[in-house]
């Protein structure tokens, strides 16, 4: 009977192997049928047994029913066997899951492009980190140039006009009357400073229109009638036409001399000039002598 079993035995393994090479080369298509094929080689197996046990352990009588049961216990492999619908022979044998859904391709690509993204800022800003602090470096450079030459800021307006508020604010302090050939008894503002930056380009279109890279008369109307910014040619224009020399401090120490071009110009007026401290961009301050 032993040997009966072990016999039994080999043919119940050898049986699972076929099984589970023919789950592994099913298809999609081919799937219900294979797993049909195999509860029925299974079930044709189980029958073939049970009909050699019943013979060999009584005939086949009624009395010997309980000796093939238990014969039929010991042929059954430690590993548990189940039908060709479920698990063959515990886990190192599972057929491998059903494939769900198919992956979101589009979903994917957002995923990956926005944990690029997070990486760029990332880096970013470790760079920005390790970066020195431009804004606090040229409020202390500015503020140690202030103390040796004995000036004191005024703060000026953050806006497109602030080169000629400054410049006007400069004027106030000479008295010197900003309309050229103008009212004495106008008072300083940018608007002045900005007609008479715009009069004196347009009257010495030769000396200007070489920098400019648009007509010279729309570059006036600029000038006059908006609030775009002033700059090098400005500060050149305003020079000359007031007579005075302007010196710019610069937010790192140096100061940019602009000449009148005459010989009798007086003191300087003075200006300070920020890349970095401001929202808005370049910036221009009054400067005056402390008190």
């Amino acid at each position: 009977m032993e040997e009966l079993i072990r016999k039994y035995r080999q043919e119940q393994r050898d049986l699972q192997s076929k099984i589970t090479q023919k789950k592994k080369a099913a298809t999609k298509k081919t799937r219900k049928g294979i797993n049909d094929e195999c509860a029925e080689l299974e079930r044709q197996l189980a029958e073939r047994h049970s009909t050699e046990l019943s013979a060999a352990t009584g005939n086949g009588q009624v009395h010997d029913d309980k000796a093939a049961s238990d014969a039929e216990e010991d042929i059954r492999d430690p590993t548990p066997m189940e039908n060709s619908t479920g698990n063959l022979y515990g886990p190192e044998m599972s057929p491998a899951p059903l494939q769900g859904k198919k992956p979101n391709r589009q979903k994917a690509r957002l995923a990956r492009r926005a944990a690029e993204q997070e990486a760029v800022i990332a880096r970013a800003t470790a760079e920005a980190a390790s970066l020195p602090d431009l804004r606090a470096n040229e409020r202390l450079v500015m503020e140690k140039e202030l103390k040796v030459r004995g000036l004191e800021e005024v703060e000026i307006r953050p806006d497109g006009h602030c080169l000629y508020s400054a410049v006007a604010d400069q004027l106030s302090t000479r008295r010197i009357v900003q309309a050229v050939g103008g009212d004495e008894d106008v008072k300083p503002d940018y608007r002045s400073v900005r007609h008479v930056a715009a009069n004196f380009i347009s009257n010495h279109a030769d000396d200007f229109s070489p920098f400019l890279e648009e007509p010279l008369e729309d570059y006036v109307v600029k000038i006059k009638d908006t609030a775009e910014w002033g700059g090098q040619l400005e500060l050149s224009a305003l020079a000359r036409a007031y007579g005075l020399n302007i010196n710019v401090l610069q937010g790192d120490g140096r100061v940019e001399k602009i000449e009148a071009g005459v010989e009798d110009s007086g003191q300087p007026i003075w200006l300070a000039y920020y890349r970095h401290s401001f929202g808005l961009g370049e910036h221009y301050n009054s400067l005056r002598a402390s008190p």
